[in-house]
């Protein structure tokens, strides 16, 4: 059972697509049959609707998710009373979502649910951690279109990355794409003694030097950098960033003389709202980037066909991307 293993060593995993029509889906179908029969108790959530026959955007076939007996699920009221399986209610949100409130039940037969879970980040932890009081094992996200934020360590503790023919049609395109993902998602741990401190930071950018004094710069963000950015130059020293950091920010710090003393840091690999042109630019000049939170990626899946019928040689697709990225790629679909 490729990587579906890995997945039970974790409270929870996140499916994130780079685009959508990437897999997703199919990929949670098929970690839930790969672990039917396992002892381990599971819970499944999305965010955004997953589960419907037909895509709303595109109007083409959707795979449909069918959950066994025992699973715990988590979904809005609508999309509850349309389940086609018996279901015991373990809670109801006192929150409401655009779809109703949040029903969290157990599955008591086998059968398709459509999911419209928590809509943002903080209302997704917390359903994570309730699921603790049902002994549940691991909870399995289905993310929606391009929302890399939950792959945050803040968010889930692992996560799934699918990509395909939905982002290009040309291979060496779509693997170069997913490889600048992959590479952020590999950025290493910054090895300080003040990680958890600056955990605590919520806003604003700060400089560390080499004995760790934080010093706030008072710059809330990065959009509100203007004439501050004088503020950032100096000698060797760490820079952290709250919020999220752009193309304005590298671009502006791999043209400072002692850039190949700089290191940027940030909370986590999602918080790095870059191009690849900016980002290898910054890197080749000798600036470094450290995360706070590294993003645990158990597995990088690829769905060869695209909306618009384009169907890529599944087996040399998942060969040279896992030649590109260093580690296997599956088609689910032919595992």
């Amino acid at each position: 059972m490729p990587f579906t293993g890995d997945i039970l060593r974790y409270k929870s995993v996140s499916i994130v697509g780079l685009e959508k029509n990437t897999g997703k889906t199919e990929c949670l179908s098929y970690i839930l049959k790969q672990l039917r029969d396992s002892s381990k108790k599971l819970a499944v959530t999305s965010v955004g609707i997953d589960g419907e026959s037909v895509d709303q955007v595109t109007s083409t076939h959707k795979p449909e998710i069918e959950l066994y007996n025992g699973v715990i699920f988590a979904t809005s009221e609508k999309h509850f009373r349309s389940r086609q399986l018996d279901a015991e209610i373990l809670d109801v949100s006192e929150r409401r979502t655009a779809l109703g409130r949040l029903i969290t039940a157990r599955a008591k037969s086998t059968g398709k649910v459509i999911f419209s879970g928590p809509p943002d980040s903080l209302w997704l932890g917390q359903t994570i951690n309730k699921m603790v009081d049902y002994q549940v094992d691991t909870t399995i996200v289905d993310g929606a279109i391009s929302r890399m934020s939950l792959g945050s360590p803040a968010v889930t503790e692992s996560m799934i990355l699918t990509t395909g023919a939905a982002v290009s049609a040309n291979i060496a395109t779509l693997v170069s794409k997913t490889k600048f993902v992959f590479t952020l998602t590999q950025t290493e741990r910054l090895d300080s003694p003040v990680n958890e401190h600056l955990l605590q930071l919520t806003g604003g950018i700060y400089t560390l030097d080499h004995d760790w004094n934080i010093t706030d710069l008072n710059i809330p963000s990065v959009f509100l950098l203007g004439k501050k950015r004088e503020k950032l130059n100096g000698s060797g020293k760490f820079i952290y960033v709250t919020g999220v950091v752009t193309d304005g920010l590298i671009n502006f710090l791999r043209v400072q003389k002692n850039i190949g003393e700089t290191t940027l840091v940030v909370r986590d690999f999602t918080r790095l709202f870059v191009s690849r042109e900016a980002y290898r630019a910054f890197i080749a000049s000798g600036g470094k980037i450290r995360v706070l939170l590294r993003t645990r990626l158990l597995a990088v899946c690829v769905n060869p066909v695209s909306p618009e019928g384009i169907t890529l040689n599944s087996d040399k697709l998942c060969s040279v991307m896992s030649e590109s990225l260093g580690i296997p790629v599956y088609d689910v679909k032919k595992l």
